[in-house]
């Protein structure tokens, strides 16, 4: 019996975790999580709001005023962000500092039950070693042998119940250790993502004192600006309508997945339409910008720092930016992913780019922050989903004003491909 005990023991010997002690007076960082719970709630309120007027103001005339209002909203939405990260941060802190203090207690515990059932195993080790029939045969009295006997059962029952407890306390500890993991995960995330925010703020910062600097603080200058770069997107476009004309090449279709939502994610967590593929009203009016073949790609709103992330895992086939060729007025900073199924995706207009050529990337993984370098009349994203056997990067000689630069493009204009084919359906 003995040994079957210890063999029990042995299974549940402690791991160093605990439960949290009890206590009438109240503990700080519980009343910290508790304080930060309200806050993280209402910076969440305030963003929303700030995000409504952002969207609400985006939907306005273009003029300098709005855009201007816009970049406005724009950084106060990420410094609330910044804020909201910065106190989940210190919460995430506190939980962990919690959990870190309910290993401890619940270790000192588990010695103390375990030094419990240690003095029991003794007792029972020398009521085991004479036997309770010897006593009553040795002429001691009934009233000692019962005595003796009631005090081997008292000892038995404690020591199952003192097991029992270091199972509890072990399950506790396994709980609370996976616990405190994804507490540090979520910390590592929060960290990650407090980066990239204070990087979207400096780059919306860059966007407003950059539009200012263009336009002089004139509304003439800036519808001035927007003109110009129509004009400019009237020419690269067409110039691409016509490369892909001329090349005329064919390529397997069946390499393409079947159309279905899911296939790829959006790019962006808040996502609004601002531009549709193929021949919407704003092509068929314009048809000197898209040369009457319908816009080959989707445009989503974006404001200046926004991050962009990867539609689907994939490798980074090239990257560039146009406007290092002075005159080259065409796609700005953009990245061109190629994925596992066929297909290769656009990201246009950023103002950063966080991937190099050669890198593999996550779904879902930021690559860039939006922006409005290139043609972009104000800031967006410019994202078009391509068949990957009908596209390549090419010096795109055929454009005076972009003929050094190299591009993304597609030799067969069946190579574009409808993006809200294989987006999730809003």
């Amino acid at each position: 019996m003995l040994n079957a005990i210890l063999s029990l023991l042995l299974i549940f010997a402690p791991i160093a975790y605990a439960q949290v002690a009890t206590s009438t007076q109240p503990d700080p960082l519980q009343t910290h999580i508790d304080e930060s719970t309200v806050q993280i709630a209402q910076l969440k309120m305030e963003i929303l709001q700030l995000q409504t007027r952002l969207t609400e103001t985006g939907k306005q005339k273009q003029t300098l005023q709005s855009a201007v209002a816009a970049l406005n909203l724009n950084i106060q939405k990420i410094t609330k962000s910044v804020t909201l990260t910065q106190t989940q941060i210190k919460q995430k802190d506190s939980q962990i500092s919690t959990l870190s203090g309910t290993i401890s207690t619940t270790t000192s515990e588990m010695s103390r039950v375990q030094l419990a059932v240690g003095d029991s195993l003794q007792q029972l080790q020398v009521l085991d070693q004479e036997p309770l029939a010897f006593l009553l045969l040795a002429g001691n009295s009934l009233s000692s042998f019962f005595d003796e006997a009631e005090k081997l059962s008292a000892l038995r029952i404690g020591l199952e119940d003192k097991t029992r407890q270091l199972s509890s306390l072990k399950q506790t500890l396994v709980t609370n250790k996976s616990a405190a993991q994804q507490k540090r995960n979520d910390l590592a995330a929060l960290q990650q993502n407090l980066a990239q925010q204070k990087q979207s703020l400096a780059v919306a910062r860059d966007a407003q004192s950059q539009l200012l600097a263009e336009t002089k603080n004139k509304e003439s200058n800036y519808q001035a600006l927007i003109a110009q770069k129509q004009a400019q997107e009237a020419k690269f476009e067409q110039d691409l309508a016509n490369y892909a004309a001329q090349q005329n090449k064919s390529f397997n279709s069946s390499t393409l997945p079947s159309a279905r939502p899911g296939i790829l994610h959006w790019p962006l967590d808040s996502v609004r339409i601002t531009q549709y593929f193929g021949n919407t009203q704003f092509a068929t009016q314009n048809p000197q910008i898209y040369g009457g073949k319908g816009h080959n790609a989707i445009d989503l709103a974006a404001s200046p720092g926004t991050p962009i992330k990867a539609a689907r895992g994939g490798t980074v086939v090239g990257t560039g930016n146009t406007d290092l060729q002075k005159g080259c007025y065409s796609y700005g900073k953009w990245i061109f992913i190629q994925h596992d199924n066929g297909l290769s995706t656009l990201y246009t207009h950023l103002s950063v780019i966080s991937a190099s050529k050669g890198q593999g990337v996550a779904g879902g993984q930021v690559i860039g922050y939006s922006g409005s370098t290139g043609y972009a009349t104000g800031p967006h994203l410019h994202f078009g989903v391509y068949a990957t056997a009908g596209s390549e990067i090419v010096q795109f000689t055929k454009s005076v004003n972009c003929k050094n630069v190299s591009i993304p493009v597609v030799n067969n204009t069946t190579a574009y491909l409808n993006p809200l084919s294989y987006l999730p359906s809003l």
